[in-house]
């Protein structure tokens, strides 16, 4: 699964890529930290059975949030967030949304899934598979699979992490992993993340 370092490097490109003339180390700061946020229904689910992967990591949050952005900022006469931040608060706002959405939540859809709906529709979803063109077979993807496997619920489903490794109690020598980086596809992203926030930070400073 995707850890938190690899969530921030996705948000980092986010900022880097979206920010624009807003681009400095409090605007950044602000789409990491959101970025984040997903990740702390790991502590729930030590306390609410299914909750990590469910809680914040449903599509409904960003949609919620990106519906009160857009009513705030386009729909109403007054917008708070520009009355108190300026064009400049909205802009990060916004660009903190986007972050939510592909840095903190898609990755685990794509590696393992999420309860990409809850509390609407109770079930784990996972976006995987390949697309293939194939001289003998035509087009092959494998994305859309609609075999009976069991339906994984809040009720059925827990993802280990080293907050909480197994459902239960845990034994006194049980060990805790915390993951940094598992694949070299991993990394490429946070080398990635890391040299695009530092190559933004460097031209913004000269």
């Amino acid at each position: 699964m995707p850890s938190t370092v690899v969530h921030l490097a996705v948000g980092g490109l986010v900022a880097a890529a979206l920010l624009g003339d807003e681009f400095d180390r409090r605007a950044v700061a602000v789409v990491l930290a959101v970025t984040a946020i997903p990740d702390l229904d790991t502590f729930a689910g030590l306390y609410v059975q299914g909750a990590h992967r469910a809680l914040l990591h449903t599509l409904v949050l960003p949609a919620v949030a990106g519906v009160a952005l857009a009513y705030d900022t386009r729909m109403r006469d007054a917008s708070r967030l520009r009355d108190r931040w300026g064009g400049r608060g909205v802009r990060v706002a916004w660009v903190a949304l986007a972050a939510l959405l592909v840095g903190g939540i898609l990755p685990d859809l794509m590696t393992n899934g999420v309860n990409a709906f809850y509390p609407l529709y109770d079930r784990f979803l996972t976006v995987d598979g390949e697309l293939l063109l194939s001289n003998q077979r035509g087009v092959v993807q494998t994305f859309v699979d609609l075999s009976a496997d069991p339906e994984r619920t809040t009720e059925n489903t827990h993802y280990w992490t080293g907050v909480d490794p197994s459902p239960g109690p845990e034994p006194e020598n049980v060990e805790r992993v915390f993951p940094v980086v598992r694949s070299g596809f991993q990394l490429l992203v946070v080398v990635l993340g890391v040299f695009t926030l530092g190559a933004r930070f460097w031209e913004e400073g000269r």
